[in-house]
């Protein structure tokens, strides 16, 4: 599927869902939404597989007072899978080394740094009926 094909599809599909929500269903195995960002945790993409937490908190700790630091690794590897999180005391930190990180480079690579979302597990999804939006699975 190429990118055309997406954007038609999100169009129609965002299209459909404004002028007929009732054929949409909301599934949900939870009761409540899903979490807004943390304030205080970022998530770091784009990480170098030589980083290890040690270096990844010396990058951040210039910033402010870094609570914890995850690299999150291939459990049948045990190599990086590239991402971790990084957690500060204090939401103003945070926003600080978001704005200052992002796009820097670390150990040759630049990361992408945002805002973490809480996992939630079970939390609302939203699953159209591709029939009744007139789209065939040929497109």
């Amino acid at each position: 599927m190429n990118n055309s094909t997406l954007v038609f599809l999100g169009r129609k599909i965002l299209a459909n869902f404004h002028s007929q929500p009732s054929k949409w269903r909301l599934y949900s195995s939870a009761a409540s939404a899903p979490s807004p960002p943390s304030n205080n945790k970022l998530f770091v993409g784009g990480l170098s597989w030589s980083v290890d937490e040690k270096s990844l908190k010396d990058a951040f700790s210039s910033f402010g007072e870094v609570d914890e630091v995850r690299i999150v690794y291939d459990k049948d590897s045990g190599r990086s899978r590239g991402f971790g999180f990084v957690i500060f005391s204090n939401e103003d930190d945070a926003k600080y080394a978001k704005d200052a990180m992002d796009g820097k480079a670390l150990l040759g690579r630049p990361l992408r740094i945002n805002f973490a979302f809480e996992k939630v597990r079970g939390g609302p999804v939203v699953v159209p009926r591709l029939s009744n939006l007139g789209i065939s699975s040929s497109h």
